[in-house]
């Protein structure tokens, strides 16, 4: 199987190897520099030269979350320091093709001895080349980590990460708009007709925050925002939505019910920024009080300072339904696996276990990430606005899993991710977008 599938990406090197590159023109323009082009130069040096005074060679780490690069190497630095072992970040993200990106490292013998993979699809990928974690003292003090098919733990979680309509509370304060009311479909439109009458008087520029460009947001609109569409208002171990896609199906009574929300959504938004904005554009907007919502989740908590966001804000449900769904989605982003076929897997595993369990992971995780553990024995308590309002659901049991990750492995960048930046531009209607996503899907699977 490994030998199949290396000589397939051989092949292909040339062209997914270029994807590093890209992954870093697409990532918030804070982090962008050094958390690609330097991490990946240095590397390949590593890999002919290594100048580590630790304990062994360096290890490296490809991490999914462009937000906390600085965070995680600021650990890496204490770390190295605690124990002479060597651990570089190299984070990509912000719509690169991190899934292309490591292809193409595998294709040239560069794997990273630890790398991210983002649930089912990802598994079934890179399932031969996870290294088996289950004895690890931190796999016993989670109910978070990724098993196999034999009950195995190859994934390493790192946080819970949850979403819907983050909203600024000052704003909706001034407005007159309870964000606990906004639990269905009629109370979003009321709230968003308002809010839209008030906005020279609340000194916004839009209602909402939303951006839609296929080639770097399909993340956000056909994974996360359609997340809700597989999840909504289900017990966590309901799979009745992700299932059908899986299949080629979808409900169209009910994705019909979604179309009219996200069309909300969109009509509401600043157009410039629904249809060409990058992430960067879309959290400045909302994180220089310029929108009322944005539709990312507590991960943005640690890029606030850096806007001078000093207002008060939450998260609201992405309540598209007519009925009730007072819940929000939450989960694991994603996993870190190690490389199986590495020459580092102690050093992995240290490190690993340390993050997890040492007060100084915790600290790094839940304070300085700004994320809350996946860890039953941390002591840290998130003090992040979003995080304690992510919090909040968890610790009522108010929370819908995350089925999207589920999807077939690329369907959100290759397929469907097209048909929202359509919807968003007004290229298609309601009924368009419910056949076409659905035919999407179905010729998706078919492959």
């Amino acid at each position: 199987m490994k030998k199949r599938l290396f000589a397939v990406l051989l092949s292909a090197v040339l062209t997914a190897a270029s994807l590093t590159g890209c992954a870093s023109s697409n990532a918030p323009a804070d982090n962008a520099g050094s958390a690609n082009t330097n991490n990946s130069s240095t590397a390949e040096k590593d890999k002919k030269d290594d100048t580590s005074k630790g304990t062994g060679k360096p290890i490296r780490l490809v991490n999914g979350k462009i937000e906390i690069d600085n965070q995680l190497k600021a650990f890496a630095t204490a770390y190295k320091e605690r124990t002479g072992q060597e651990v570089i970040i190299e984070s990509l993200g912000g719509g690169a093709d991190i899934n292309g990106t490591l292809k193409g490292y595998l294709a040239t013998d560069n794997m990273p001895d630890i790398f991210v993979f983002g649930g089912e699809g990802d598994y079934q990928t890179w399932k031969d080349y996870m290294a088996d974690l289950s004895s690890e003292n931190w796999a016993s003090q989670t109910d978070f980590g990724f098993k196999d098919g034999n009950g195995k733990t190859v994934g390493f979680p790192y946080a819970v990460e949850g979403y819907g309509i983050t909203y600024n509370a000052d704003i909706l304060k001034k407005a007159g708009v309870d964000p606990k009311s906004l639990v269905n479909f009629d109370a979003y439109k009321a709230a968003f007709e308002k809010i839209d009458s008030m906005k020279d008087e609340l000194g916004i520029t839009a209602v909402c925050s939303v951006a839609a460009e296929a080639g770097q947001m399909y993340w956000s609109t056909a994974n996360h925002i359609f997340g809700y569409y597989l999840s909504a208002g289900l017990k966590r171990d309901d799979t009745t939505y992700i299932d059908m896609l899986k299949e080629g199906k979808v409900d169209e009574q009910r994705l019909g019910q979604f179309a009219d929300f996200t069309k909300m959504l969109f009509s509401y938004s600043d157009q410039k920024v629904l249809i060409s904005g990058t992430y960067d554009d879309q959290l400045a907007l909302w994180a220089q009080g310029k929108a009322a919502f944005i539709t990312q989740g507590n991960w943005i908590d640690p890029s606030l300072p850096s806007y001078n966001a000093t207002f008060d804000c939450g998260i609201a449900p992405l309540a598209f339904l007519k009925e009730d769904t007072s819940g929000i989605l939450a989960d694991c982003p994603s996993w870190w696996a190690v490389y199986g076929d590495g020459k580092n897997i102690d050093a992995c595993k240290a490190f690993l276990n340390d993050l997890a369990t040492s007060a100084e992971g915790q600290k790094a995780l839940v304070k300085d990430c700004g994320m809350i553990s996946p860890y039953k024995t941390c002591k840290e308590v998130p003090e992040t606005p979003l995080a304690v309002s992510l919090k909040s659901y968890i610790d009522a049991g108010n929370t819908y899993a995350w089925q999207w990750a589920k999807m077939p492995e690329g369907i959100a960048t290759n397929a469907t991710g097209a048909v929202f930046e359509l919807y968003a531009k007004g290229d298609i209607d309601k009924d368009g977008f419910v056949k076409m996503l659905g035919k999407a899907i179905a010729d998706y699977v078919k492959k």
